[in-house]
């Protein structure tokens, strides 16, 4: 006998065939537009001897345990969607006689299944559509079998054909508790659309055109919205027009896309048809995909989580969209709060990150948990990431001056202030750490004393000159090093960030360094030379990195001065640090540190 091997993960075969089933049903051209919107939920609701039942709320309550084939359960998958489809929660029939209605609307999906040749029914269904055509019921509506079982009585062959067993398949829920965009779900029209679809499709493929093989429509209400932006939206026209729109559904459901999502790189938008999107909520959308691409979010996370940096990144977006009126934003729903108004994309970042139960929830574009924007972070780093980079970044650059010389339209100061902040060129890290030594150690300059006299001027002899001498040497006059030693570090930017330490250190007169090596422990090397840091730094590489100690060291430490500044070279993979002193961090480009830093953060490149 096999033994299941320790770590190994059991699947249930039932839920495994299910899963099957519900993808095959959701691959089907036809069904698509219409299972993205159903619930599946194993529930005790369905009776012992069904596979489903279905509610007026969209939802299909299946059997937890029934071993079933995939192919069955495609079958029973689409029945439930087709009393969706096909309208047969009426009232009205509830009322009069609920069985015979039910089992008249079973008849009529059978037969439109049989037509359909979608999956295989179960065995106790088999042959059932070859009986409802020997009896003469197939062709005929439900209305019209409605009152024929009324009249006549169910036939006893008839009793149970529907996928909830001798019990009707039909169940009727309160939709009160719905949100408003669930409750105005047209299953019909959905359905409708998937069908015309399914034809287009098969027309297209018998006269070997790529239609659907590229997914852009031509005359669809996203490429019209993509339009507009182009011809009367100066700010994003630019970007827009460098974009293609992707609506292909099948697309959508292989990248998880539920309403939209961009890809940065290969200049794509892919909008899902069945999210059911407006013409001004297609517009809020797709203003939502450019403006992260034209402020340069994917390259901006910088470490980031990538999923947390993207909702924070939202909350700015739809602010300024909502404040400048562009379209309409979703009635399914998009993240917006007006407390966060005024708040940039980094300071939200801050906040999630300290509540992750209630923020790792929340749905972006794409989905719940993941970002649209779908970007390959090292690309961007060659020169043909460097260019497009500069080339979205001054599309919006130019689209806010054109946009504001032809008064198209109100623009938010928040985005104007970032759109500029963005087209200038960032200050590099050396230049930076330049500007931290000139701000605590600012150049010595030679003093006047009377201490020694100068030499008199012969037309005055009478009158003593002091002597310009340099000053004295200031013990203050010093900083603190904490190196990461650690096996992470590059030894390559390690190498950058010593030789620009003691370069800005000579030429600023700091002739003593206190340094403190940081690796699984601590070890103070005292009082060097700046030139001399290098020759003595070896990573040691013994898996972790503490730094607090370090601090805590020099903090307390009685020969050291109680103003003196300290800089922490790390990668960033370390505990979150209590630093009482000024202070700064010198970071590999793309890494960051796992708290909010209190000094300056310069990040080598």
């Amino acid at each position: 006998m096999a033994t299941r091997k320790k770590g190994q993960v059991q699947t249930d075969p039932a839920q495994r065939n299910r899963k099957l089933g519900e993808q095959i049903m959701n691959n089907s051209r036809i069904f698509s537009n219409v299972g993205c919107s159903i619930h599946v939920v194993p529930s005790e609701i369905c009776p012992r001897d069904g596979w489903a039942v279905v509610s007026n709320a969209g939802s299909i309550y299946v059997h937890p345990t029934r071993l079933g084939d995939p192919q069955e359960w495609a079958y029973v998958f689409a029945h439930c969607i087709l009393h969706l489809a096909f309208e047969h929660f009426r009232p009205d029939y509830r009322h009069m006689r609920q069985q015979e209605w039910n089992t008249a609307c079973d008849c009529y999906i059978t037969s439109f299944l049989y037509d359909l040749q979608m999956g295989e029914p179960p065995l106790e269904l088999k042959g059932l559509a070859e009986d409802l055509r020997a009896h003469g019921y197939a062709g005929r509506s439900e209305e019209r079998l409605f009152v024929d079982f009324c009249d006549f009585g169910i036939p006893e062959h008839l009793q149970a054909i529907g996928t909830a067993g001798t019990r009707p398949d039909l169940r009727y829920e309160s939709l009160n508790d719905l949100p408003d965009w669930r409750r105005e779900i047209n299953w019909s029209k959905n359905f409708g659309e998937g069908l015309v679809e399914a034809i287009n499709e098969v027309i297209e493929d018998a006269g070997q055109k790529s239609y659907y093989v590229t997914g852009k429509r031509l005359d669809s209400a996203a490429q019209r919205a993509r339009n507009w932006f182009i011809g009367r939206y100066p700010l994003l026209g630019a970007l827009a027009a460098s974009f293609e729109v992707i609506e292909d559904p099948l697309i959508c459901q292989r990248m998880q896309i539920s309403v939209a999502a961009v890809n940065v790189k290969m200049k794509e938008i892919y909008i899902n048809p069945h999210a059911g999107l407006k013409d001004e909520e297609l517009r809020f959308v797709m203003a939502h995909e450019l403006l992260h691409v034209g402020l340069r979010h994917d390259v901006r996370c910088e470490g980031r989580d990538h999923y947390l940096w993207n909702v924070a990144c939202d909350y700015v977006i739809n602010s300024w969209l909502i404040e400048m009126e562009v379209g309409n934003m979703p009635k399914i729903g998009a993240l917006y709060d007006p407390a966060l108004k005024s708040e940039s994309a980094e300071a939200i970042y801050d906040r999630i990150v300290t509540d992750l139960r209630l923020y790792l929830k929340l749905a972006t574009m794409r989905g719940i948990g993941q970002s649209d924007i779908l970007d390959e972070s090292e690309w961007w780093k060659s020169q043909e990431g460097r260019d497009l980079d500069d080339f979205y970044r001054s599309c919006l650059a130019q689209g806010v001056t054109l946009h504001q010389d032809q008064n198209r339209g109100y623009l938010s100061a928040g985005l104007i202030e970032e759109i500029q902040a963005l087209s200038q060129p960032p200050i590099p890290w050396d230049v930076r750490l330049a500007q931290w030594f000139d701000e605590h150690f600012p150049p010595l300059e030679k003093v006047r004393t009377y201490a020694r006299l100068s030499r008199r001027q012969s037309a005055t002899p009478d009158i003593p000159r002091p002597l310009w001498v340099a000053p004295p040497d200031d013990d203050n006059r010093t900083f603190g090093v904490l190196l990461d030693t650690s096996g992470s570090m590059d030894r390559h930017l390690l190498a950058q960030a010593l030789g620009a330490i003691a370069s800005y250190s000579m030429a600023r007169d700091v002739r003593q360094v206190r340094v403190v090596f940081c690796d699984a422990a601590i070890f103070d090397q005292g009082y060097m030379a700046p030139e001399a840091i290098a020759g003595s730094v070896k990573v040691r590489g013994r898996g972790g990195t503490v730094l607090q100690p370090g601090i805590d060291l020099l903090e307390h430490a009685g020969d050291f001065p109680r103003e003196g500044p300290l800089l922490i070279i790390t990668d960033g993979y370390c505990d979150r640090l209590r630093i009482k002193r000024e202070h700064a961090f010198l970071i590999p480009q793309g890494n960051r540190l796992p708290f909010t830093p209190q000094g300056e953060v310069f990040r080598i490149t």
